[in-house]
């Protein structure tokens, strides 16, 4: 007999046997199983009875599932994919709808405005327009609408914007409309299209005799705290001589009590030195018990012990009362800031 030249395979040396061809609905259904339970419900979510009743009857039917057949998938899902890309056509919509999926709509709706602010003017001129309006107009508007598309439309809004809109409302409407706003649940787009509709026709309506309002001490003092420190010394003694009453209102905007609980521990030990006991205890009187630790932490054990003792036998003090404590200790600061024993931030010219 003559042998052949080409050597024989080996079957008892073969390093492993060869795994079968992964059909599609094999690779689909080890991608699925692949990810984490929740991305896998979304996906599995927009399929159809019959996809949903085939995936899911290969996951329960393979098995287990060898190495090998696991990077097949990959691979197969990666070969599709070759020179395929992303497309941008619609992206706006493929964002919205993930983030959606991941902290809601109306959070989605905020965050849209600024990640897309120019899309969300064009596909919402009314409520792009009622943004720009003083809430006591937004009121008028809203007034004669039913409560359900009061609470939809406000939730289109800035809270503290709907929040005011919602007070300029008549006092009958309070209770229907944030009762609908807590139960509302899910709203198809196609409701919030009518309603866009219906608002932007009343809005064309009352165009003529609505003022837009623009700018404000708040918008002013975001510009300022957000500019160099040397805009702040330049402009604001500049504005004390045209108007002090402004020049007042912006100070007080530019620097709450909030802004303290970014200084570091030593810092706030500096500004507590200068601090009087009865004044300190009013103004932490007015925040939460994580806030209190931001201070009690840069005294000693035994001090911090001592002022919260004494805040719980304060009992309860008038609001006013912590606004005015809570004011002498920004003035406090800052002297301190001007005087430079106090440095705010990372101790450069720039602070909040």
């Amino acid at each position: 007999m003559i042998q052949s030249d080409i050597p024989q395979p080996d079957t008892a040396l073969s390093a492993e046997p060869a795994v079968p061809a992964l059909l599609g609905a094999d690779k689909a259904a080890i991608m699925v199983m692949l990810l984490s339970e929740e991305d896998a419900s979304r996906i599995l979510s927009q399929l159809t009875p019959d996809e949903l009743r085939q995936i899911a009857t290969t996951m329960v039917e393979m098995g287990e599932i060898e190495p090998r057949a696991i990077s097949d998938a990959i691979a197969g899902f990666s070969h599709s994919t070759e020179g395929k890309g992303i497309s941008a056509h619609g992206r706006i919509d493929n964002v919205r709808r993930m983030l959606e999926g991941a902290v809601g709509e109306v959070k989605t709706e905020n965050l849209m405005r600024q990640v897309a602010p120019q899309e969300q003017e064009m596909s919402q001129p009314a409520l792009g327009l009622l943004r720009w309006l003083e809430p006591k107009i937004i009121g008028e508007i809203l007034a004669d609408e039913h409560p359900q598309a009061i609470a939809v439309l406000l939730l289109q809004l800035d809270s503290d914007v709907a929040a005011a809109a919602l007070s300029a409302l008549p006092e009958h409407l309070h209770t229907p409309v944030l009762h609908r706003v807590a139960r509302l649940g899910p709203v198809s787009r196609q409701a919030i299209g009518i309603l866009e509709q219906t608002l932007n026709a009343k809005i064309e309506r009352l165009h003529g005799a609505i003022p837009l309002t623009m700018g404000g001490v708040r918008q002013a003092a975001e510009i300022i705290n957000s500019s160099h420190r040397s805009v702040e010394q330049r402009v604001m003694p500049s504005i004390s001589e045209i108007d002090k009453d402004l020049a007042k209102e912006l100070e007080n905007e530019m620097f709450k009590f909030e802004h303290l609980f970014a200084l570091d521990t030593k810092m706030i030990g500096t500004l507590l030195r200068e601090v009087e006991s009865d004044v300190l205890i009013l103004a932490l009187k007015g925040l939460e018990e994580p806030q209190r630790d931001l201070f009690f932490a840069a005294m000693s054990s035994r001090a911090a012990d001592g002022l919260r003792d004494e805040i719980e036998n304060r009992g309860r003090v008038r609001k006013s009362e912590v606004d005015v404590a809570q004011k002498d200790i920004v003035a406090i600061a800052k002297k301190l800031i001007e005087s430079g024993d106090l440095i705010m931030g990372d101790g450069g010219d720039d602070y909040v």
